[in-house]
Formats: C-alpha cells, structure tokens, sequence
C-alpha cells in the first residue's frame, strides 16, 4: 500500500502543477499581459489543459483508487489519506465522462472569452461579447449532456461547485432567503438614507493600496506566500499553498470600492493558506465548495470589514490618510455611510441586505439560459426587467447590467453565482460560532487585533481544505446543518440599530 500511496502523490501533483501552470498563466493574463497576446494565451492554456486531462483520466490512475479506495473506505472521515482517495476519485469518475477535445475547446474559448468580456465592458457593449456567452452557453450545456442522470441541467455545475446541492434545493433557500429580504429592505429604503457623499471624494490610489495592505497583513495574509495585484474583476487565485494571489481594483471616487475587493479577497486567500500543507498537491488544497469559500471573503470583507469595532480602531488611521477628504467626519458617520441600504445596480458594490436580492436574479437567470428559456441575444433585456421588477432600478447600462460580472464569460454557466448567496449564509452562521467560542473577539478586532478569529477559523474551516463537504463542515464547524437564520438574525440587529426601526 506504501508504494501505491507514493505512486498516487506523485500523479496527483503531477495533474496540481499542471493545473498551477494554466492559473499562472491565467493570472497573467487578468492582470499584467498585453492584449495582443490574447491569442496565443488561448492556445497555451488548451494546450496544458490537454496534458491535465490526460494525467487526470489515465488509466493506471483510475486502477490506482479503485484498489486504494477499497482499502481506505472503513477509515474514520478525518483520515488525511481516505480524504484523498475518495476526492481524487471523485474527480477521475468525473474526468473520464468528459472528451479531452472538449477540455481543450473549453480552455480555449474561457481564454478568448474574458478579453470579448474586457473589450465589451469597454465599449459598454453587450452585443461584442453576446455571441462568446453564446457559445458558453452550448458548452456548459455539453457538459450537462455528460452527465445524464442529473436531473435538471444545471445540477451537475452545482454539484461541481457546491457538492450536495440542487437547482431545486437552491430554488427553495432563495425563496426563504427572499422573503426574509424583501420586507427589510422595503423598510430600510423607505428610510431617509445617511449622509454618504464624502465616500466619494478624490482618494488618491497609492494611499488606498498602503491602507488596504496594512489592514489585510494584521488580519493574516501571509506576503510571504501570497502578494496583491490589480485586475478588471477582483480575484484570488492559488498556485499552490506556497503561492496564493489575490487581486484588486481601485476606484479613485468610491473608498469602499477597492476596500471592500482588498479585504474580500484576502478572506479567500487566507483560507488557501491556512489549508494543511500536507494536502499541497491533490485534490483536497481547495475550499469546501465555492459557497465556503465565499463565506471567508464575505466574513472578512462585511462581519468584519463594515463593524463598528473594527472601525473604531481603523478610523483614526484612515482621517490621517485621508485628512482633506474625511475632515469633520465622525466614526458614527462613517460606519452608518459604509452600511448604507440602497437599491444599487451593481453586485460587487450592494449592501449586505440587498445583495442576495443580486444573486437571486443571476441565479434565475443563469437556469434560464440553461434550460433554453432565455437566449443569449434575449438576455440584456431580460436582465434590465428583472431589475425594474425586483429592485426598481430602470437606468442600466449594458457594463452595469449584463457586462458587470466576469464569471459567464470565464468559464461554464450553472455554477457560478449561488454560492455567493450560500457565503453570506454561511459566514454569518460560522461567525456566530466563532463569537461562542471566543466572546472577546468583538473587543480584539476594536484593538485591531485579528489572531483569535483567524486562528478560530484556521482551526475549523480553513485546515480541512475539502476534506469535508459543505454540509458536514457546517455541522462540525457550528453543531449545525445550514440555516438563513443567523444571516438574517445579524441583518435585523445590526441594520435595526443602525437605522433606528424595528426588523
């Protein structure tokens, strides 16, 4: 068993350096490469995508876990090594439905795709990039066709991302979640809203990249492992635990902006770092699922990126950073600004309330799109109706409206925005359990100390990478499955007492 257990690290990160290479090569491209290398990109990434899916799909590897998976399946499910078997397993079962010609075809027009996206978001032009989404379309519906026992055709893209869930489970949390929403929101917005304006003054870039820096550093992320770049969508990327890159983009005239991106990323980069190093190389140096993983950025980037305690200690270091444009600004103004409720066009910019009200809309449409519902041509428009109809916006732009997200245009559809929803559910329920077992948490962050949350978190979300499946995470991690209803109970109290009304 020895042996066969070294054979199966070796393959297995033989496939994870391939798989470094093409999100090197990735980053590269989102952030520093020159346009007219689009083309050739293209063609490198399909051309290690190719070489990945052979190691992956290789014979002697699926020979490999099948005789290794018989000898671990009656280990207890903290047992490092079963993890690894049943996960890569998983993922040979999987590899081996998928044609390599369609790996390349895929690899190739994500590629392609993201500048039509960079180009369209220029020209603010849905119809550059509507015959790429198109064909990301017929692609993500192939894939489906892989995989005929799934129910309804998204599934197995929801499965991939998020393992254990269903359009039709997810259909039945966003109803929940919407309902609980709707009627805050309408009270919130009926409120007179709290001054902002001076959220949007000049604040010069190199003084918001210092400030964001020294806030990510104290919370944990290791520059030793990891660095901070500029790209047009924010992101985080992991080219093994040793290098995880995050990028952001900051907007002169909105502070909360390139803020907000900084310390949601770091969440996500965090997590990558703080996996065991002994899963470096399979399949397990990943998050959970997407919704986790979410789950970290949004709780850094909101629980405790828009707190009262954590402003309380960083406020006196931004008015010196930015004494012209926050002079005359209280502590007590800026934390009501940076927690505004307002009907808001784009997704990456909506408040903690409506946001989910974003993700319910992409959902709904993006199952459209799959079923064949809503055509690609069609989809501008449905987009601006959802909008007038769900939040009474009536004035978007193709870059504010169908153009704002990069993920239809870098990768396959039916798993790419659900988990933002599930990581606002999931952040407030392990944060909650974060507080039981660390009361004083709330009192370190206002000293702008981090390492009890960050080390809570380390210990029971972030060294598991995907060892766990979400559900048996949550329940480890809280002492219970999932629930909207600590997301919810934190909405009502904190907004409640922000706004003065009753939730």
């Amino acid at each position: 068993m020895e042996a066969k257990v070294a054979e199966l690290r070796t393959r297995l990160q033989d496939i994870s350096d391939i798989g470094g290479a093409i999100s090197i090569l990735r980053w590269d491209q989102y952030s520093y490469m020159p346009k007219g290398g689009a083309a050739s990109r293209a063609r490198q990434v399909a051309a290690l995508a190719r070489i990945a899916h052979g190691l992956q799909t290789a014979p002697r590897l699926g020979e490999l876990l099948s005789e290794l998976a018989a000898e671990v399946a009656t280990r207890p499910a903290e047992d490092e090594l079963r993890g690894i078997v049943l996960e890569a397993k998983r993922d040979y079962d999987r590899g081996v439905r998928v044609p390599e010609r369609f790996v390349v075809e895929r690899s190739a027009h994500t590629a392609a795709a993201y500048e039509a996206w960079c180009g369209a978001r220029e020209a603010n032009d849905y119809r550059v990039a509507e015959p790429f989404l198109h064909r990301s379309v017929e692609l993500s519906r192939e894939y489906s066709s892989f995989f005929p026992e799934f129910k309804h055709p998204a599934d197995i893209h929801i499965d991939d991302s998020e393992p254990g869930m269903t359009a039709e489970l997810l259909r039945t949390l966003f109803a929940e979640l919407r309902a609980q929403l709707v009627p805050i929101v309408e009270t919130l917005c009926a409120c007179a809203p709290p001054a902002d304006d001076f959220l949007f003054r000049h604040f010069p870039s190199a003084d918001q990249v210092a400030f964001g820096l020294d806030v990510i550093r104290r919370f944990g992320f290791d520059f030793d492992r990891g660095r901070q770049d500029f790209s047009p969508h924010p992101y985080s990327t992991t080219i093994s635990l040793g290098d995880v890159r995050i990028t952001t983009n900051i907007n002169e005239h909105d502070l909360m902006d390139g803020l907000s991106s900084t310390l949601h990323e770091s969440g996500h980069g965090m997590y990558q770092q703080g996996i065991r190093p002994v899963f470096d190389g399979t399949p397990l140096s990943y998050g959970a699922s997407t919704g986790v993983h979410e789950s970290q950025a949004r709780l850094w980037e909101n629980l405790v990126g828009r707190s009262r305690e954590f402003w309380t200690y960083y406020f006196p270091k931004l008015a010196d950073t930015f004494p012209g444009q926050l002079g005359g600004v209280s502590l007590e103004q800026l934390v009501r600004a940076i927690n505004v409720v307002r009907r808001s066009k784009v997704r990456t910019n909506a408040d903690e309330v409506t946001y989910n009200l974003h993700v319910v809309i992409r959902f709904d449409l993006e199952l459209a799109l799959m079923t064949g519902e809503l055509s690609t041509a069609d989809l501008a428009e449905a987009w601006r109706e959802r909008y007038r109809a769900d939040l009474g916006i009536t004035d978007l732009t193709d870059k504010e409206a169908v153009l704002q997200d990069v993920h239809w245009y870098d990768g396959l559809l039916g798993g790419s925005f659900h988990g933002y929803a599930i990581g606002n559910v999931l952040a407030a329920q392990f944060f909650d359990a974060a507080l039981a077992a660390c009361p004083d948490i709330p009192a370190e962050i206002a000293a702008g100390r981090f390492a009890a949350l960050h080390g809570w978190l380390r210990d029971n979300i972030y060294q598991h990478g995907k060892m766990f499946t979400p559900a048996e995470l949550a329940m480890r991690a809280t002492g219970k499955p999932m629930s909207v209803e600590p997301f919810i109970r934190y909405l009502r109290a904190k907004y409640g007492r922000l706004y003065g009304v009753a939730l």
